[in-house]
């Protein structure tokens, strides 16, 4: 049979991949990448960037998206035989890597071309400069045991934080907990009842008798946060969140316990920054960023921390009088903080998030979505189908008009996976399929380019019954983030893969499009048109809207800095010589210093902070409060010329969405908004812009 991740199709055979194709398919590509490198530094190939890229290119997009729909699936539909297989081959396709980016002929021919092609265009020459500043980062310059150590360094950090994140995965998937309807009191109904569907299917299949105890509850999002929200049993409530923070730490199962991979994770970071050159891995971290240096960034996170605590400290004292004045809760505890925001929040602006959700149905707020997206950058999306993983999964394709009166031309496509689940990561992110290119062979045969092609992925709540799923408003901003990256990544209009789409933005900024998305959330015309009571169809009540829009800076303060927390801890551990051995001591340190609510000493939250252990976000977590900066200013254009401006909305898609890549992200900004960006619109948009915010930095 033919092996489904070597088929020569368009899209991948999610259907048909099977754990046992994996070994077989990279025993064939990895050769293949291989052979090609070999070629490329071989006296037959020139020293010229099309030469170089013919070689090239194509083996390594085929191991690409091959491995890519293995990490894929490992990520979203997780077996222990997927896992094993994917474990089995990590560190072929990790040593592979290494050496292709630390092989000094193929730098030393980068370099030739670098000298050589003065000619090249814009996002070639910008995808040259970045691939010689990558080489020096992959040890390209490095020698005789240093080199070997470099390599070993990268094959262990792969299988370490692969390991992490399996950790976090099956503490997570490992928990439940069985309540009475008498505990579940406070909870929403359609979470009752996803509940009671969950216990009575543990029964149906013989995992579980039953009792009086028939809800289920899991550490998964759409479980265990409504319950920490509604559910008036207190005991329940810090019996659950003691189980949250404590997962994949030394409180529960030893064959789980992240702590030592985190020490590990960090010396070799630190080793490997010290072959590079480098004082620290933050300090090497930060070279393809927009932040020059830790100590830059340490600045901007400490102002911004001292623009936010007036406001978090108001947020506190108010959340304390409310607990005790109206709840009887004197000894405001963590496992509170949840249901008693909920009741003030219901209290002050007459809502509740569960009344909210009534009125966002997933289908209508896909429709309303898809709309602005349509009227925003001149596009169209349409249901599409290709081979899926999951029965829930859907596909789309983006289209947009040639004007000739000709069929619509393809931008690109997406897959969208919404619903929590046992065996799928937790979370939201946008991951690419393939990238947007002119292919070796399209640009000989003056064809079109190689469109491209996204995961769009969260973990919503189900639909429950014969009803559709219901999103919170947090859900919604959610999708709208996801979408954000996901129109990055397919509007793009550069056809040189180093640079199309997300590839080649620096980090500090790829989160400008996604967190611009989110601001229409809060936008009137946006919410009307994608809100439909569940049961009645009526849309959302302008006076609950304005009630929402009242609320939306509600503990604004206090998050504000729980991100700021999360970020200080990651600058510092990546910076700190000892910070391996006192990785504890540090998130004290940095509570101590920024945080207004103190966890308890039992609080292992970095034991799941996947971003920094085993995501891209590595002495990078700053990012989300530096492009929240970028993505202010350039929803304030919008602002300033109308919400659904044309004009600005094709300015945003040609020098934001449609570079790229290509160029600085700073010159994209600047080629979009007119000046540099400014911290004005985050702080009036987070409504932190009175003058003691403000002094205070």
């Amino acid at each position: 049979m033919t092996n489904p991740l070597l088929a020569a199709r368009d899209l991948p055979a999610f259907a048909e991949i099977r754990p046992e194709h994996v070994t077989p398919a990279l025993d064939v590509l990895l050769p293949e990448a291989n052979d090609a490198l070999e070629r490329a530094v071989g006296p037959g190939t020139d020293a010229s960037y099309e030469a170089l890229s013919a070689t090239l290119d194509v083996p390594l997009e085929r191991l690409s998206r091959a491995w890519g729909a293995v990490a894929h699936l490992n990520a979203v539909v997780n077996t222990p035989e997927l896992r094993q297989a994917y474990n089995d081959n990590l560190t072929r396709v990790t040593e592979f890597h290494t050496r292709l980016g630390a092989d000094e002929r193929l730098y030393a021919k980068y370099k030739a071309v670098s000298r050589s092609e003065a000619g090249l265009s814009v996002p070639r020459r910008r995808a040259l400069d970045n691939a010689i500043r990558d080489f020096v980062l992959s040890g390209a310059e490095l020698q005789g045991a240093a080199r070997e150590r470099f390599a070993a360094i990268q094959a262990r950090h792969a299988e370490v934080a692969q390991k992490f994140s399996e950790h976090v995965l099956d503490a997570t998937d490992g928990y439940s907990l069985l309540a009475t309807a008498e505990q579940m009191a406070g909870v929403p109904d359609d979470v009752c009842q996803a509940a009671r569907e969950a216990a009575a299917a543990d029964v149906a299949d013989g995992s579980a008798v039953g009792s009086a105890a028939n809800h289920k509850i899991t550490l998964h999002q759409p479980s265990w946060m409504p319950v920490m929200q509604y559910a008036h049993d207190r005991g329940l409530r810090e019996q659950l969140y003691k189980a949250y923070v404590t997962r994949a730490s030394e409180a529960g199962p030893a064959e789980l316990d992240n702590t030592a991979l985190m020490a590990e994770l960090l010396s070799l970071r630190r080793e490997e920054a010290g072959l590079l050159g480098h004082a620290s891995y933050a300090e090497l971290s930060l070279v393809p960023k927009m932040a020059q240096s830790p100590a830059q960034v340490a600045a901007f996170l400490r102002d911004l921390a001292a623009r936010a605590r007036p406001h978090a400290e108001r947020d506190v004292d108010e959340l304390r009088r409310f607990a005790a004045e109206r709840l009887g809760l004197a000894d405001l505890q963590p496992w509170d903080i949840p249901y008693v925001s909920e009741k003030l929040k219901e209290e002050r602006y007459a809502f509740s998030e569960q009344e909210v959700k009534q009125y966002f149905t997933e289908p209508r707020v896909l429709d309303g979505l898809f709309r602005l997206i349509e009227t925003l950058f001149d596009v169209a999306i349409r249901p599409d189908t290709a081979p899926v993983w999951h029965d829930s999964v859907r596909f789309f394709r983006i289209e947009r008009s040639v004007g000739d009166g000709s069929a619509p031309a393809l931008v690109g496509q997406f897959y969208l996976d919404l619903y929590a689940r046992p065996g799928k990561r937790p979370g939201a992110w946008m991951d690419d399929v393939r990238s947007r290119w002119l292919r070796p062979e399209a640009q000989r045969s003056g064809g079109s380019a190689q469109t491209p092609v996204a995961h769009l992925v969260c973990n919503f709540a189900s639909p429950v019954g014969d009803k559709p799923a219901l999103l919170t408003h947090d859900d919604v901003i959610t999708l709208f983030h996801e979408f954000g990256h996901g129109l990055h990544h397919m509007l793009t209009q550069v056809e040189d893969l180093a640079v199309s789409g997300i590839s080649g933005v620096e980090w500090d900024a790829v989160e400008l499009p996604s967190q611009f998305m989110e601001n229409f959330c809060w936008e009137w015309e946006v919410l009307s048109r994608m809100s439909a009571h569940v049961d009645t169809g009526a849309p959302l009540p302008r006076e609950l809207f304005d009630r929402m829009l009242a609320a939306r800076n509600f503990q604004s303060g206090m998050q504000t800095l729980r991100q700021i927390e999360f970020a200080l801890l990651d600058m510092r551990i990546h910076t700190e010589d000892d910070a391996s051995g006192r990785i504890q001591a540090i998130v004290d340190e940095v509570r101590a210093e920024v945080a207004v609510l103190k966890p308890p000493a039992y609080n292992r939250f970095q034991h799941t902070f996947s971003h920094i252990f085993a995501g891209g976000y590595s002495a990078g977590y700053y990012s989300y409060k530096w492009a929240e900066v970028l993505s202010a200013d350039a929803y304030a254009a919008f602002e300033e010329a109308g919400v659904f401006d044309p004009a600005t909305g094709q300015r945003f898609r040609r020098e934001i969405l449609e570079a790229g890549g290509s160029r600085p992200a700073m010159d994209s900004f600047k080629a979009f908004r007119g000046r540099e960006p400014r911290i004005d619109a985050l702080l009036r948009h987070q409504g932190m812009s009175s003058p003691e915010a403000v002094g205070a930095g």
